[in-house]
């Protein structure tokens, strides 16, 4: 108890703070640091890897969207894919609803 309370105690006159003021900042930026490690960096990663998949789409790219839906892109225009889904079955997906790109095929 009489530790804790020498922790918290104002400096004395004439002493200085700075050596208080780094051991107190000390752990905010080590875990400020972690954060950026662990957490905003490979987030980041991840989702300039997602923008460049959806930015190479292309006919014929066999992909799953993010409801499960699994075809291949029949047409690519400004932010809508055409999906096939079956023989004379296509619909229209907004491009971020791309889940993956399984496989891209040659379109013949």
């Amino acid at each position: 108890m009489l530790t804790t309370l020498l922790l918290f105690a104002p400096p004395a006159p004439g002493q200085s703070t700075t050596g208080s003021l780094i051991a107190n900042l000390l752990p905010i930026v080590l875990i400020f640091v972690v954060f950026y490690f662990f957490m905003i960096r490979p987030q980041k990663k991840k989702q300039n890897e997602r923008e460049l998949m959806i930015k190479n789409l292309q006919k014929g790219d066999k992909i799953i969207t993010t409801g499960g839906a699994h075809g291949v892109v029949d047409a690519v225009e400004d932010n809508v894919v055409i999906l096939k889904l079956a023989e004379n079955v296509r619909i229209k997906y907004d491009k971020s609803a791309i889940g993956t790109v399984v496989k891209s095929t040659e379109v013949k």
